[in-house]
């Protein structure tokens, strides 16, 4: 089989021949000889290339030569044959440079939209495209190993396909920012395959765009990072295990003195008939004591699956209180300002261990006989420009070395040694996120002045937010 360049230049010399033909047969195009031409000329310059365009060009002058001019009047009007002549060759090299160039610009073109869409249909991801109505058009080879459909069953229906259906609203409010133009960043979410399982996948989606900006609809990525969602999960209980330890550890000396009491009571009863009911009063009290420290415990540690209201101050009260035998015995001395009214929408049971984090990190790098300062004031975020609560918790601990600073919040690195997991700012720092919050540090180590202020701010009793 010829390939294309063996047949481009005869197709060149056949365009030229096929434009004398149609010179010789059309009464109009025998009017205009070179008009006839130098469309051979644009024609064999874009279908076939420059070289067969100047060879048309030249085969073309000479049929004009032959042909069109008389051959009675090649000598006495010979200036103005060949200035036309000349001028029709210029025309016939200019347009063929002109049609090289672009068809160039084209080859390019072309080259690159197949090199982009192997790529894509190549790629691991998912990915694929809707229109503004949300109807998929494309679906590539990574998407049919991450959701199971195969492309045919894929295109033409709407993307909520792959969407569980607690997470509708989701897909119609990403189709909503999609719509006025806006993307969407990468978020982790979950979504359905075709037999029925869930994946977590990261999903990214922007709007497509035609030459005048007018949006045609959306393409979506999404990678599968389920396992590494699993690994994280795995992170996370394993540091709540941690946090329970701690607060099973200061539980139980809360307890012990109680107790103490009440067997020291109890024997005094026994040893002491007639001051026997005073004695058994007090154990009486000890023990109620006792209970005041379980119920509290309780009420830190009760997980609710459900976003609410939270009054921050109460919160703060209770895991300052859970910690109030280590920091007596520390000599630690707290200041708390806080804002009785503030409060903020959440999971309970995860800003609970958020605070409980940084309070624990303070007492342990105050040592003994520093200062905790804990504030809570309404402020605005001040790259978003929004309005919330903040709580700033200050010790007056040894701070943290610069060169650790930038490390805080990765996962199992931490300045403790041999009793840190290196877990629980990476896990606070994940919480403050999925609260739609920021949380900041600063730190002295050196002079005379060291500490650490950590800053937490949360949105104020914003919408309830997305279970990851």
């Amino acid at each position: 089989m010829l390939s294309l360049s063996a047949v481009r230049y005869p197709a060149a010399l056949l365009t030229c021949l096929g434009a004398l033909v149609l010179w010789f047969y059309s009464p109009v195009a025998h009017q205009a000889p070179f008009s006839i031409f130098i469309t051979s000329v644009i024609i064999s310059a874009r279908f076939f290339g420059f070289g067969p365009a100047v060879l048309c060009t030249a085969s073309s002058g000479l049929l004009l030569y032959h042909f069109a001019i008389p051959f009675q009047t090649r000598w006495l009007n010979s200036v103005s044959d060949y200035e036309r002549m000349a001028l029709f060759v210029g025309i016939s090299l200019l347009t063929a440079g002109l049609a090289r160039q672009r068809s160039r610009a084209q080859l390019i073109a072309d080259a690159t939209r197949e090199r982009m869409a192997a790529i894509v249909e190549s790629s691991q991801d998912a990915i694929f495209s809707t229109s503004r109505e949300g109807i998929i058009t494309s679906w590539n080879k990574g998407a049919e190993m991450l959701y199971g459909y195969r492309a045919e069953e894929a295109v033409g229906r709407h993307v909520s396909l792959t969407a569980p259906p607690e997470r509708a609203e989701e897909v119609h409010l990403n189709t909503q920012r999609l719509a006025r133009g806006e993307s969407v960043a990468s978020y982790q979410t979950q979504r359905l395959r075709k037999d029925g399982s869930r994946i977590t996948v990261l999903l990214s989606v922007s709007p497509l765009r035609d030459r005048l900006g007018n949006i045609l609809g959306s393409s979506a990525i999404a990678r599968d990072v389920s396992a590494q969602a699993q690994a994280e999960e795995a992170l996370r209980k394993n540091e709540k295990l941690a946090t329970a330890g701690r607060l099973a550890a200061t539980v139980a000396h809360e307890i012990n003195s109680p107790l103490e009491s009440v067997t020291n009571l109890l024997y005094l009863a026994r040893r002491d008939p007639d001051r026997q009911i005073s004695y058994l009063q007090m154990a009486e009290k000890e023990v109620q004591r006792v209970a005041e420290i379980a119920q509290r415990t309780l009420s830190f540690v009760r997980e609710s699956p459900l976003s609410s209201g939270i009054n921050l101050a109460e919160m703060i009260d209770q895991v300052v209180a859970a910690y109030g035998r280590r920091l007596e015995a520390a000599h630690i001395a707290v200041r708390c300002e806080v804002l009785a009214d503030a409060r903020v929408t959440g999971y309970r049971g995860e800003l609970r261990q958020l605070f409980s984090n940084l309070i624990n990190n303070a007492i342990e790098a105050c040592g003994s006989g520093g200062q905790l300062r804990i504030r809570i004031s309404r402020g605005a975020e001040w790259s978003t420009g929004g309005t919330g609560i903040r709580v700033s918790i200050a010790d007056t601990g040894s701070g943290i070395a610069p060169k650790d600073m930038p490390h805080i919040f990765e996962p199992f690195y931490t300045t403790k040694r041999d009793i840190g997991t290196g877990l629980g700012l990476w896990l606070s720092h994940g919480i403050v996120e999925k609260h739609g919050g920021t949380i900041l540090v600063r730190s002295r180590s050196e002079g005379h002045a060291t500490g650490t202020v950590f800053s937490v701010f949360l949105p104020e009793a914003g919408p309830a937010v997305k279970a990851a």
